[in-house]
This record gives C-alpha cells, sequence and structure tokens, in this order.
C-alpha cells in the first residue's frame, strides 16, 4: 500500500514512533506511522485456537500487528512492515530496507561505556 520507497511503522507508543521514524529518517529511510485499528482483532478469532496468527486479506499488516501486540506485554514495541521497500527489481535483489533504521534506532538508545 506505500510503494517501494516507504515503510510502514506500527507501534501503540507515540515516543517510540518518533524516535523510529527519526532514525529512519537519519539513513535515508522513510516510515509512515500505521494505524493499529483495535476493530480488525476480530479477523484473528478461532473456533479452535485461542486466535489464528493472520487475519484475512483486507488490512494484513494492521492485523499482523495486533498479533505481535497479544505477546509483548507492557513493553513498548514497534512492528515496521516493508514488503514494500524490501526489494528491488531494477536492482535485482532485495534492499535491506529497514535494518539501518532499526541499527540507528539502536544506537541512539544504547547506553556506551568506556573503560
Amino acid at each position: 500500500a506505500l510503494g517501494g520507497g516507504v515503510g510502514g511503522l506500527f507501534t501503540p507508543c507515540d515516543a517510540m514512533a518518533a524516535e523510529v521514524a527519526e532514525a529512519g529518517a537519519a539513513v535515508g529511510e522513510k516510515l509512515w506511522r500505521m494505524p493499529m485499528e483495535a476493530a480488525y482483532m476480530e479477523q484473528l478469532d478461532s473456533d479452535i485456537a485461542d486466535m489464528k496468527n493472520t487475519g484475512t486479506r483486507m488490512g494484513g499488516a494492521i492485523t499482523a500487528a495486533l498479533f505481535l501486540q497479544e505477546y509483548v506485554g507492557g513493553m513498548q514495541w514497534a512492528h515496521l512492515d516493508i514488503a514494500g521497500p524490501v526489494w528491488d527489481d531494477k536492482l535485482g535483489g532485495a534492499t535491506g530496507f529497514g535494518a539501518a533504521s532499526l541499527a540507528a534506532w539502536v544506537l541512539a538508545n544504547s547506553k556506551t561505556t568506556t573503560e
């Protein structure tokens, strides 16, 4: 839905959304915050299990984020939907999109010590 140059960013935390988007911008990876539409959770209802691990075809990235949210407890978290920008047919391969954003976020949030 976002095309080949923008990744989707899902998180319920405004501060984390800002941090991850800023990290992406710093390394030239565009991230767009996407909605966490609670009503889509019903797509994960199951008659035989606690829940399904995938919803219907519509809103798949949202249901993926809602699925992950069920398992993180009280921790802050983010989900990057990189389906569009992860592959470049013109270059003939994977782009690695998202890796630099996450590395930049980790570095920005890590504590360094010197001895």
